[in-house]
């Protein structure tokens, strides 16, 4: 289990706002979910295995279409993953995320780590919305669009 911790040092608070009106617009074109986790080190070798780890305690496999995403980043070990859930994963595959993950390293090694995680959502969200439309009558956001930090 993790301990979740409101910590500010890794985006200020403009960069935060930034990044949650990213969530929040990529969710407004789907009924997906999308959550973003930021710690300082990651506790395994494979990032995508702790991903996996913080979205089974965050909950997010229980989605009613099974179609939440987290992005997952280590700042100190430069490690990151994105992990979606089999509803989205059945539609986009391997290749999609290995896309993505390319993309994010490009920014990321320029430092630019809100452009970045916000490029990212966004094209998430997009995705999230072509395989799971929003449905104005039956729509609820059912997980939280803030970023969560661990140790």
């Amino acid at each position: 289990m993790f301990s979740i911790i409101k910590r500010k040092h890794y985006f200020n608070s403009i960069e935060q706002d930034q990044i949650i009106s990213a969530i929040r617009e990529a969710e407004k074109q789907s009924s997906g979910e999308i959550r973003l986790f930021v710690e300082g080190r990651c506790r395994y070798v494979n990032p995508v295995l702790r991903a996996e780890e913080i979205f089974l305690q965050l909950k997010m496999d229980q989605t009613k279409g099974r179609n939440a995403v987290l992005v997952y980043v280590a700042m100190k070990d430069k490690q990151l993953a994105v992990y979606g859930d089999r509803g989205i994963h059945e539609k986009v595959g391997d290749e999609f995320w290995n896309r993505q993950i390319a993309s994010i390293l490009q920014h990321f090694d320029k430092k630019n780590y809100v452009h970045g995680l916000t490029k990212i959502i966004e094209e998430t969200g997009q995705a999230l919305a072509s395989h799971f439309p929003y449905d104005p009558q039956g729509d609820i956001n059912e997980l939280p669009d803030d970023i969560v930090y661990g140790r």
